[in-house]
């Protein structure tokens, strides 16, 4: 049985719609605690004096970190939550402007093509998620697809 907060099935998206997060801003722990989770200790990372010497001028999120990020703040816009039932594939993912710590990032969210599957009770949903920082800049951006229930799953 689905969760009365769950998010929208399969029909209830439509191409061209748009769904915008709430705000998140990056910080020291969350670099931190993605680097010891990772592995990713590189310097541009975790050394302020080595970053001082790199286009950036100082340390930069991990790219990776914010893509996950990302995802969490997806979920939380509540339309996938409860009737997601795999994370397909990410393409042509781009990295576009670097993330500093204490930079705050919220996701836009297109969906851009649907394919019904409805010998799984489902469909694909292709959505663009596009990154964007305090000053509504793209950071990042590329294309997810989802498998979302279809509202016959909801019937059965």
């Amino acid at each position: 049985m689905r969760p009365s907060n769950c998010g929208m099935y399969f029909e209830e998206f439509e191409i061209g719609q748009k769904i915008v997060s709430l705000r998140r801003t990056i910080t020291e722990a969350d670099i931190v605690g993605f680097a010891g989770l990772s592995g990713d200790y590189n310097q541009l990372h975790t050394d302020s004096e080595f970053s001082k010497n790199t286009p950036f001028g100082q340390r930069v999120a991990h790219g990776l970190l914010v893509l996950s990020i990302a995802s969490g703040l997806a979920m939380r816009t509540g339309a996938l939550e409860g009737t997601t039932l795999a994370f397909r594939e990410i393409t042509e993912w781009k990295f576009i402007r670097p993330v500093m710590p204490g930079d705050t990032v919220h996701v836009v969210i297109e969906i851009k093509k649907l394919k019904a599957l409805p010998r799984s009770k489902a469909g694909t949903v292709a959505f663009e998620l596009d990154v964007r920082n305090q000053r509504d800049e793209t950071a990042m951006k590329g294309l997810w697809a989802m498998l979302v229930a279809s509202k016959a799953a909801k019937a059965s």
